[in-house]
C-alpha cells in the first residue's frame, strides 16, 4: 500500500483514546492512541491534526510514527515546544483527543530503486521509522531500507551497537535504533554531541559519506527519502543532487486548518508548467526534492 495518496475526502475525524503519553529522553514524548479508522488508513509520511486541549481551538500537526491496523493504534513522537504540545504532555491515559487524519500525500518509493536511504532529523525521525516498518516485507518488492537518524539532543530511544553490517559506513559508526535492529533493518545515528558510536556531524554528512562509497551499479538502485527541519531537507536534497539520485522530502511547516482550506502552509514548487504554489498539508507533505529545490539539481546537472 506504499504510495497510496491521502485525498482530502479520506480525512477522518475521530475521538481517539490515549493509551500512553510517556516522557522520553531528549525532551521527547511518545503518544499512543487508539484510533482504529485512522490506523487502518495511515501511510508513511502522513500526519494527524489533533486538539491538544479544550481551551486551544487550533489543532497541532504531528507526524505518524507507527500505525497498527490490526490493533487500531497510532503512535506519535513529539516535543513540548509550544503552548499546544506543552498542554499535550499533561493529557492522561483514558482521555479522549479529537484527531483529524490521516492527512496528506505519503511517500511513494520507486520499486525500480529498492535501496531506500531514509534520512530523519529530530522530530523528522517518525516518518522514517513508519516507512521502514512498511518496507519490511520483501513482497512484491525486495526493499532494502537503510535508516540514518540524527539528533542534537538525546535520542528518544537508547541506542545500541548494531549487529547489522553496512558496507560503506565510516569506521566506528555502530550506534543503531533498537527497534530497527529487531526488524533486521540496518540503521546508523549521527550527532554533533559526541554520543558514543554515532557519526560526529550532521546526518546528511553521514549519508553523503556512505553514498560516496557506492558504485554506479548500486547507486542506480538507490533513492533517498527524508524528513526534518528545513536546513536538513535542503542538505538532503543537495546530497541527492550530488549523487544524481531521486529524492522525496516530507516537509515540516506551520499550519492552521491542516486540511487545505486556509492556504497558510504553501510552498513554491518548480513544475513542468513553471512555478506553482502547493499546500504542504494536502498537496504534500511529501514532495519531489527536485521540485522543492530545483536550483540544487540544476547546478548538479550543469
Amino acid at each position: 500500500m506504499v504510495g497510496e495518496a491521502g485525498a482530502p475526502g479520506s480525512i477522518l475525524l475521530q475521538d481517539a483514546i490515549i493509551d500512553a503519553n510517556e516522557a522520553l529522553p531528549g525532551g521527547h514524548w511518545l503518544l499512543r492512541l487508539t484510533a482504529p479508522d485512522i490506523a487502518a488508513r495511515a501511510r508513511p509520511g502522513q500526519f494527524v491534526h489533533l486538539r491538544c486541549g479544550p481551551d486551544l481551538p487550533l489543532r497541532r500537526p504531528l507526524s505518524i510514527l507507527r500505525a497498527t491496523a490490526r490493533g487500531g493504534q497510532i503512535e506519535l513522537l513529539y516535543k513540548a515546544v509550544g503552548a499546544g504540545t506543552r498542554q499535550l504532555t499533561g493529557r492522561l491515559r483514558g482521555e479522549a483527543l479529537s484527531v483529524l487524519g490521516p492527512i496528506g500525500k505519503p511517500f511513494s518509493p520507486d520499486p525500480a530503486r529498492p535501496r531506500v536511504v531514509a534520512i530523519g532529523g529530530g522530530v523528522g525521525m517518525p516518518p522514517m521509522l513508519f516507512l521502514a516498518q512498511t518496507l519490511r516485507s520483501p513482497d512484491p518488492v525486495p526493499w532494502q531500507p537503510l535508516l540514518l537518524l540524527g539528533s542534537e539532543v538525546a535520542f528518544p530511544f537508547q541506542p545500541r551497537p548494531s549487529a547489522v553490517l553496512v558496507d560503506g559506513m565510516p569506521p566506528g559508526i555502530i550506534a543503531a535504533l533498537p527497534l530497527a535492529e529487531d526488524w533486521g533493518i540496518p540503521s546508523r545515528l549521527a550527532s554533533g554531541q559526541g554520543f558514543s558510536g554515532c557519526y560526529e556531524g550532521h546526518v546528511t554528512q553521514l549519508a553523503d559519506a556512505y553514498l560516496a562509497t557506492l558504485g554506479a551499479d548500486v547507486l542506480a538502485l538507490t533513492q533517498i527519502v527524508a524528513c526534518g527541519p528545513t536546513p536538513m531537507l535542503r542538505a538532503a536534497a543537495a546530497v541527492a543532487a550530488h549523487h544524481r539520485l531521486p529524492a522525496q522530502l516530507c516537509l515540516e511547516e506551520h499550519m492552521a486548518c491542516g486540511v487545505g482550506g486556509c492556504a497558510g502552509c504553501v510552498v513554491e514548487l518548480a513544475t513542468s508548467d513553471g512555478q506553482a504554489m502547493a499546500r504542504v498539508c494536502v498537496d504534500g507533505p511529501v514532495f519531489e526534492a527536485a521540485a522543492v529545490y530545483p536550483d540544487l539539481f540544476a547546478a548538479a546537472s550543469a
